[in-house]
């Protein structure tokens, strides 16, 4: 039986987290007694999974807006500490994923990629690391990179690069961080079923061949992940990145 009490009299801040694993992370923390601030940049979605959560009898608070805006990311902070009291979690799932061409690859989608998977990771993780130090209590920071980050994949340069920037975010930060109690771990999803992904009919089938576990990944499957990152005891892992795919980046083949 999972332990409903592990998070208990914790707090977390989640980003991009109205659906897929931002939600399914949301939910499980909340499930375990976790209070949750969920930000997503969708104002219905959001209402949506905070309503879910509460139902369920999760304590959960919406902060509606673009993970990238400082402004947005203080009102997350403030918001942990005006109506739970603290901060002890920040993951930092938001993120978008763009394909193109490198050699026609555009400036404006390129500044967007890094707005939202660099610049608001980055400094959700700043924020969030001068909060745990103004408590003088330890704290955990998960950040979201992806197997593209380790491995080719067609169309992704951009998308691949940011990626590759939060395993080495992580790495910098889990050592910087560790004389405060705080670590900085990543996750690299590999192909994972979530609504976006699942508009595409094939998804499911094509990746069942290409994994060597004989699907894709669930959004259970990253949050179990992320869960297993902030528990007490992971607490001597830090600056490491956990990649979540079936053993696909053991072998690589690209879809076709």
């Amino acid at each position: 039986m999972p332990d409903q009490d592990q998070f208990k009299n914790k707090v977390a801040i989640v980003t991009g987290a109205a659906i897929g694993i931002g939600f399914e992370i949301a939910k499980q923390l909340a499930h375990k007694g976790a209070a949750v601030v969920l930000n997503d940049i969708d104002p219905e979605a959001t209402s949506s999974a905070v309503q879910a959560i509460l139902d369920a009898g999760g304590r959960c608070a919406a902060v509606v807006g673009d993970s990238s805006d400082l402004a947005i990311i203080d009102q997350m902070v403030a918001t942990a500490g005006d109506q739970f009291g603290r901060l002890d979690f920040a993951i930092a799932n938001a993120g978008i994923t763009t394909f193109g061409n490198f050699l026609s690859y555009p400036v404006e989608q390129f500044q967007q990629l890094v707005a939202v998977n660099l610049q608001g990771t980055f400094f959700l993780a700043q924020k969030a690391a001068q909060q745990m130090i103004k408590q003088n209590e330890p704290g955990r920071i998960v950040l979201m990179s992806s197997v593209t980050g380790h491995q080719y994949h067609p169309d992704l340069a951009a998308y691949g690069m940011s990626k590759a920037a939060i395993r080495m975010l992580a790495k910098s930060l889990g050592v910087e961080l560790a004389r405060y109690g705080i670590t900085v771990n990543a996750i690299s999803p590999g192909a994972t079923a979530t609504e976006r992904t699942l508009e595409d009919a094939e998804y499911q089938a094509t990746w069942a061949k290409l994994s060597p576990t004989g699907r894709s990944a669930t959004t259970a499957d990253i949050a179990h992940t992320a869960l297993f990152l902030l528990a007490d005891e992971s607490g001597q892992i830090t600056g490491q990145t956990l990649v979540v795919d079936g053993g696909w980046t053991a072998v690589s083949p690209p879809p076709e």
